[in-house]
């Protein structure tokens, strides 16, 4: 978990009651310590499997009231999911297992993957998954990978005749999330690459965000 250490700043940073000054500082403490909360929630929610109404209630009622984090994912996708399946009064038992399997997907917590013991988070994965085109194309990489180290991975790439790079830009043409996931995976540099592609595909540009098992499977149709 990111840690602050406030003894880091100026005096005259701060204000009489030691306060951070700088408002996007204090805004960044604010949106994880929200987030914080809200992983928190979901994890409580997901403890014992179930998903009931009053839970999915709270929930929304949280992310309404909360609005710093509600234009920032996964919020923003989190509160849409929610609205959907409460707007017309009835909870069914499709939409608590479908509500269920989106917060296990968002805090890691889903049971054993065939391949993995752990989850990334699938929420933000382009659906349907798009076809992968290495050559030419730029490529960023996140998480821990099942297939192999880093330097592995991102040789499959450029014998491809792809490019990678470190963080994703204006230019990335592929976010490729490892399938070996954290529960806090939104406080690490993993989680801010995830946010970074999200926003810049909300804004219309072409990146694609895939899970390690589909740029496996293309690896292996490329040959």
């Amino acid at each position: 978990m990111k840690k602050y250490f406030i003894k880091s700043l100026k005096s005259s940073d701060l204000d009489e009651n030691a306060q951070p000054l700088n408002m996007n500082f204090n805004r960044l403490l604010r949106t994880d310590r929200d987030i914080d909360e809200l992983i928190g929630i979901c994890k409580g929610i997901t403890a014992d499997n179930i998903v009931s109404t009053e839970e999915a209630l709270y929930l929304e009622r949280w992310l309404k009231i909360n609005k710093e984090i509600a234009n920032q994912y996964p919020a923003n996708m989190l509160i849409g999911r929610i609205e959907t399946m409460l707007i017309d009064g009835v909870f069914d038992d499709n939409e608590k297992l479908e509500l269920l399997s989106v917060l296990q997907d968002l805090t890691g917590e889903r049971p054993s993957h065939e391949i993995c013991d752990n989850y990334s988070t699938a929420l933000p994965f382009d659906q349907p998954f798009p076809e992968v085109v290495f050559r030419n194309n730029l490529f960023c990489l996140t998480g821990k990978f099942c297939y192999g180290t880093r330097n592995l991975c991102e040789s499959e790439i450029i014998k491809r005749a792809g490019q990678v790079q470190s963080n994703p830009t204006l230019k990335t043409n592929y976010l490729v999330i490892g399938i070996l996931g954290s529960s806090d995976w939104i406080h690490t540099t993993h989680g801010r690459k995830i946010e970074k592609a999200v926003e810049y595909r909300d804004k219309g540009l072409p990146i694609k965000i895939i899970p390690e098992e589909h740029w496996v499977n293309s690896i292996q149709t490329a040959g």
